[in-house]
């Protein structure tokens, strides 16, 4: 049995280390050894650690049909106190069970509505526990050459999708507000500017925009860069006439336009923006086009999609979140470039510690992004593409338009009030009674998403559109078909009912669009 290896025998100093023997020094990293390879897990424990972890998960995914899509937040146990012992395995499988994975939403489940979760594929679960059970590093060619090659193929893959030409790169980011930031650290170089020129510098969004974007101009120290708010069309759009015309007026008052960011796909309505002619008036005015696709980018594997995204080919850089429209796991946003050059300068990476990575013949993503120490992020993205194809990823996103423009016209028929139809696979709504003050309104509606909520079997979430507290369903996890979209109208059907007596709505037997 190993010694006691209390904290004065850890204590040693380096004059009581010079006093030991030879033996004495030998015995003691012989105890080191003994009690430390508890952490190099043996056969029998790697079996009992994968078998409590397969059978978390796989109860979890085998019961996430049924699933509350959200549960009330309640009391929970404090978190076990981490101490020299250790915990039993059947512990730790009941704290994870019972606190980690339950309360609050269930981002996987099929009544999720409310933000913009793929649902995370188990496929892409496995490319994440291999890239961690291998310590995968991919930060460098040199130490990672297969890994930084099939990040690289899965960046450029994206860039066929958006149509991207060959001087195209960026790198796999931890989703787009990492990703945002070398897209401005980009604009920045390629526009040549300087600290003294922010307080001059405009950037033209809407109200519509991420905000995402003002706290990645504040991240990089540019918070005294002008956002400049351009007015949007009655589907909640930049309005090409608005952005000329605000570009015209900044340069008349000696500002210096530098970067038009349209988005496709909204996160309040999923909206898109008419990038092919806001393409043109950034290029004439020799703006930096910034496309943030992070929901909407992979509906480009549909027609339609690829219709409504016209134009974003001609971006100067744009950003795509795979945990979003290709139904991956949290923690995954790819960041293009069309001029790879530009994301060189900023991301520059040199020292002595760091000269046996040089030269190699392919960039590495340690010199494109702000990450050197990074996971392997490529192989949850390439396995579930390479087992499945993009066959079921195309057809799952035209299940989502489709739902989406279904669920618009039946919750109209139910008596709420809709917008224009959805450009993507959000809808934004609200319940609007005759004679009621905009006040009252929004007390009701807030009264429904608190029922619905409670009631947990659906998750809608809120925002506000044009000051008016607005109810909106979110249509993207893979799991979620058309039996999720009828709960959540007749989920709102009786809870308007019930909040509000004597407005029943009719019940309509029309046909979906």
């Amino acid at each position: 049995m190993a010694p006691r290896l209390d904290h004065a025998h850890h204590a040693a100093s380096q004059t009581e280390f010079m006093m030991l023997d030879r033996m004495e020094i030998t015995d003691r990293l012989d105890a080191f050894a003994r009690a430390g390879r508890a952490l190099e897990a043996d056969a029998s424990t790697r079996d009992a650690l994968w078998a409590m972890t397969h059978a978390v998960a796989r109860r979890y995914v085998e019961d996430v049909d049924t699933l509350p899509a959200f549960t009330t937040h309640t009391g929970r146990e404090p978190v076990p106190p981490i101490g020299p012992g250790a915990m039993s395995i059947h512990a730790v499988r009941r704290y994870l069970e019972g606190e980690i994975f339950h309360g609050g939403a269930s981002p996987s489940a099929p009544g999720h509505f409310a933000y913009l979760t793929g649902g995370g594929l188990f496929h892409a679960a496995l490319g994440d526990y291999l890239a961690a059970a291998t310590n995968a590093y991919s930060g460098m060619a040199q130490t990672g050459p297969g890994l930084v090659q099939l990040e690289n193929a899965m960046v450029r893959w994206t860039a066929d999708l958006v149509g991207y030409p060959d001087t195209a790169g960026g790198y796999l980011a931890s989703g787009g507000s990492l990703a945002i930031l070398s897209a401005i650290a980009a604009a920045r170089e390629a526009h040549g500017l300087r600290a003294a020129d922010y307080h001059r510098a405009v950037v033209y969004l809407t109200e519509q925009t991420n905000p995402v974007m003002d706290k990645a101009l504040r991240v990089a120290g540019m918070a005294e860069a002008i956002i400049r708010r351009v007015a949007m069309d009655e589907r909640h759009r930049m309005r090409p006439d608005a952005l000329s015309q605000a570009i015209q007026a900044d340069r008349e008052a000696g500002l210096l336009p530098w970067m038009v960011a349209p988005t496709a796909g909204t996160t309040d309505t999923g909206a898109i923006d008419p990038i092919a002619p806001l393409s043109d008036i950034a290029r004439e005015a020799g703006c930096w086009l910034h496309v943030d696709a992070a929901y909407g980018g992979f509906f480009l594997l549909t027609d339609e999609g690829r219709r409504r995204m016209s134009g974003i080919e001609r971006s100067d850089s744009v950003i795509l979140n795979p945990h979003k429209s290709l139904f991956l796991p949290w923690g995954l946003g790819i960041l293009l470039v069309r001029e790879t050059r530009f994301l060189l300068p900023p991301h520059d990476l040199t020292g002595a510690c760091l000269q046996d990575a040089a030269n190699q013949a392919s960039l590495s993503p340690g010199e494109l992004s702000p990450e050197l120490s990074r996971p392997f992020r490529a192989l949850r993205m390439w396995l579930p593409l390479a087992l499945l194809g993009t066959d079921p990823f195309r057809a799952a996103l035209e299940e989502k338009l489709l739902l989406a423009r279904y669920f618009h016209q039946r919750i109209a028929e139910a008596g709420f009030e809709v917008g224009p139809a959805p450009d993507l696979s959000v809808v934004a709504f609200r319940r609007a009674p005759a004679g009621a003050s905009a006040e009252e309104a929004d007390r009701l509606n807030e009264a429904i998403v608190d029922r619905l909520q409670r009631d947990g079997r659906v998750f809608l979430s809120s925002t506000r559109i044009d000051g008016r507290f607005t109810i909106r369903l979110a249509v993207l996890g893979y799991r979620t078909h058309r039996a999720q979209v009828d709960l959540a109208i007749q989920l709102l059907r009786d809870a308007a009912d019930a909040l509000e007596p004597g407005t029943r709505a009719p019940t309509s037997a029309a046909n979906p669009p």
